[in-house]
């Protein structure tokens, strides 16, 4: 009887130390298992933090290329190259120019625009164009070439491209000619335009 009770307690044992051996594996397990999920969490969420990184990296760049654009724009809309030729407003600025810089002699021809070779790497669509002005001044002094052409640039209604100019001495005036001109310069100048797009106006 003794020995039969004792044997019951030793197989309860051992079952209890089985189910707690089993238990323990089981919690290791689960815990491997719960291990394993939070390394895949933390992964992907470091994955996701790298893929916004790099969007956030991408949408600063994109801002950095759209303001450099917009700041060449506006350099481009300062210099008055952008958009059609606009004769008129050229030949009466020419006028008021030489009007006030009261020049004894001024004329000027210019020829049809042509094609300019566009740059490598320009944004869209962008063609370039000029116009070549043949001028012919007649002058009291060198200064006078300079400002005139000064204020040509600074009237804002072409981007003018000086190629060259040439001065000489002109033939004696009469005795009751005035102010007649002492030297005659004859340049060569550009009328530059940008157009984006197929217009062709």
């Amino acid at each position: 009887m003794m020995r039969t009770l004792i044997d019951r307690r030793l197989m309860l044992t051992v079952i209890g130390a089985v189910l707690l051996c089993a238990a323990g594996a089981a919690l290791v397990a689960a815990s491997r298992h719960e291990l394993a999920d939070a390394n895949r969490q933390l992964l992907a969420a470091r994955a996701e933090r790298v893929q916004a990184h790099a969007r956030l990296a991408g949408i600063a760049q994109d801002e950095r290329e759209m303001t450099e654009r917009m700041d060449v724009y506006r350099k481009l809309v300062d210099l008055n190259i952008l958009g059609a030729e606009r004769r008129l407003e050229w030949t009466e600025s020419i006028g008021r120019v030489g009007k006030r810089r009261q020049l004894p002699e001024l004329r000027y021809e210019i020829s049809p625009r042509r094609s300019l070779q566009s740059l490598s790497g320009a944004p869209g669509h962008v063609e370039s164009f000029a116009s070549r002005m043949k001028l012919e001044l007649g002058l009291l002094h060198e200064g006078d070439l300079l400002g005139f052409l000064g204020d040509l640039r600074a009237s804002g209604n072409a981007y003018y491209a000086v190629n060259q100019c040439a001065i000489a001495r002109a033939a004696a005036p009469a005795p009751a000619a005035g102010l007649a001109p002492r030297l005659r310069a004859v340049c060569e100048i550009d009328l530059i335009t940008l157009q984006v797009g197929d217009s062709r106006s």
